[in-house]
C-alpha cells in the first residue's frame, strides 16, 4: 500500500512540475503526462500486472473523451456525415493499409500475414490525441475538424476487421464467413440496443434521477450510462469507446446534454492524463538507443506517406486547404494500432524487435501530433494560401 502511495504522489508531483514548465511555452499537457510515465516507469518497477491494470482504467479516459464527442453528435447530425465516415473514412483506411501493407511485405520482407496486421495498424490514427486537440481550439465542427472526426469514427469502426484479421490468422479452424456474419449481427444489435434505450427510456430515466434533487446521483446516473454502454459493446467485441460514443449520439438530442458534459468533463480530462502517462511508459529507451535511426527513419516515411495518401484521396472531395489540413491532422499512428501490435506479438505474428521499434514510433508520432496540431494553420499555409473569403475557409 505505501508503494503505491509514494507511485501515485510521485507521479502527480512529477506531472504537475512538467506541466506547469510546458504550459509557459505553450506545451500541450499531453506531452507532460507521457514525459511523466517515461520518468516514472524508469523510477519504479512496475510489475505487468499492474501495466495492464493501469492500461485498463486509462482506456476509460478515451471512453468518456468519446461520450462527451458522442453528445455533440447527434443521430440527425451523424446522418449528414455520411460521407465523412463511409466515404472519406473507408478511402482512409483501405488505401493506407493496403500501401503499408506493400511497404512492410516486399521493402522490410515481413511475411504476408504479419504485413497486413502491420499494414494496418499504421492506417489508424490516434483519437485520444486529435479529438483533445481539436476539442480545446474549437475545431471539431470545422471543415477539416469535421472530416478528421468521421474518418476517426471509421477507423473506431475498422478496429474490429482488424482484430478479426489475427484471430482468422492464428486460427486453423476459423470460418471467415462465419465470423463475418457474427460480428455484423453484433453490430446491429448493439446499434439497436443503446438506440432504442436511448429513444425510449434515457430522458424519462433522468428526469426519474433528477427528482431526487440530488447532484451527486445524477452524476453516479450518468457514469452508469457510460461505463453500461462501454461494456454492452465490448461484450459484443467492439472497442469501449465506440459503445460510449454511441451512448453519446443517442443523449445528444435530450435536454439534459449539456448538464451531463459539464459533469463529466474532470472526470474525462483525469483519466485521459492516467492514458497519456500509459503512453509514455511504453517507451523503452534501450530500443531508442539501439534502433534510433531506424525508429526516425520509419517515423518520418509513415507519417508524410500517410498524410499523401488521405490528401490526394480527398482532394476530389474538398477544398485543397481542408484536404491538407485534414491530412496533416491524422498522419500520427493512433493508440489502437499499440493494442493490434501487442496481440500480434502474443500470438506470434510478429518479432519482438519489430513490436517495439512499432510502439515506439506510434508513441513518438502522439508526441508530435500536438505540435503539429496547435501550428496546423501555418503548416497548411505554406502549401496553400489562406482565402480571403470567408466561406472557402477550412
Amino acid at each position: 500500500m505505501e508503494q503505491i502511495l509514494l507511485i501515485l504522489i510521485v507521479t502527480i508531483a512529477i506531472s504537475t512540475i512538467i506541466n506547469v514548465f510546458l504550459k509557459k511555452f505553450d506545451i500541450p499537457t499531453v506531452i507532460g503526462y507521457i514525459f511523466t510515465g517515461l520518468i516514472t516507469m524508469q523510477m519504479f518497477d512496475f510489475g505487468l500486472h499492474s501495466q495492464e491494470t493501469l492500461s485498463h482504467l486509462a482506456e476509460f479516459g478515451i471512453v468518456f473523451l468519446m461520450f462527451t464527442i458522442g453528445l455533440e453528435f447527434s443521430i440527425g447530425h451523424m446522418k449528414s456525415m455520411k460521407k465523412e465516415v463511409f466515404v472519406y473514412g473507408a478511402l482512409q483506411v483501405i488505401l493506407s493499409g493496403f500501401v503499408f501493407t506493400a511497404l512492410a511485405h516486399y521493402a522490410f520482407g515481413l511475411e504476408t500475414k504479419s504485413a497486413i496486421v502491420v499494414g494496418f495498424a499504421l492506417a489508424l490514427s490516434s483519437t485520444a490525441i486529435v479529438l483533445k486537440v481539436l476539442n480545446e481550439k474549437n475545431q471539431i465542427h470545422s471543415g477539416y475538424g469535421r472530416i478528421a472526426v468521421g474518418i476517426l469514427i471509421f477507423q473506431d469502426l475498422a478496429v474490429i476487421p482488424m482484430l478479426l484479421m489475427i484471430s482468422i490468422f492464428t486460427s486453423e479452424n476459423s470460418s471467415v464467413s462465419n465470423l463475418l456474419i457474427s460480428t455484423l449481427i453484433s453490430a446491429i444489435v448493439v446499434f439497436l440496443i443503446l438506440f432504442f434505450i436511448g429513444k425510449f427510456f434515457i430522458e424519462r430515466f433522468f428526469d426519474w434521477v433528477i427528482s431526487s434533487n440530488s447532484e451527486e446521483i445524477f452524476l453516479g446516473s450518468v457514469l452508469l450510462i457510460v461505463i453500461s454502454a462501454s461494456v454492452l459493446a465490448e461484450l459484443f467485441g467492439f472497442s469501449y469507446s465506440l459503445g460510449a460514443f454511441i451512448a453519446g449520439m443517442t443523449i445528444a438530442d435530450t435536454k439534459f446534454r449539456y448538464r451531463i458534459e459539464a459533469d463529466l468533463v474532470p472526470f474525462r480530462d483525469i483519466l485521459l492524463g492516467v492514458f497519456f502517462v500509459t503512453i509514455g511508459m511504453q517507451i523503452e529507451p534501450i530500443i531508442a538507443w539501439h534502433y534510433g535511426f531506424v525508429i526516425l527513419g520509419l517515423l518520418v516515411a509513415i507519417m508524410l506517406i500517410k498524410a499523401l495518401i488521405m490528401f490526394i484521396s480527398l482532394r476530389y472531395f474538398v477544398q485543397d486547404r481542408t484536404a491538407i489540413k485534414s491530412s496533416i491532422s491524422l498522419m500520427q499512428v493512433g493508440e489502437f494500432a499499440l493494442a493490434i501490435f501487442a496481440l500480434a506479438f502474443s500470438d506470434h505474428l510478429i518479432l519482438s524487435d519489430i513490436n517495439q521499434i512499432m510502439i515506439m514510433t506510434v508513441v513518438l508520432s502522439m508526441v508530435l501530433t500536438p505540435f503539429i496540431l496547435n501550428n496546423i494553420k501555418y503548416i497548411a499555409n505554406i502549401m496553400f494560401k489562406e482565402p480571403t473569403k470567408l466561406r472557402e475557409r477550412a
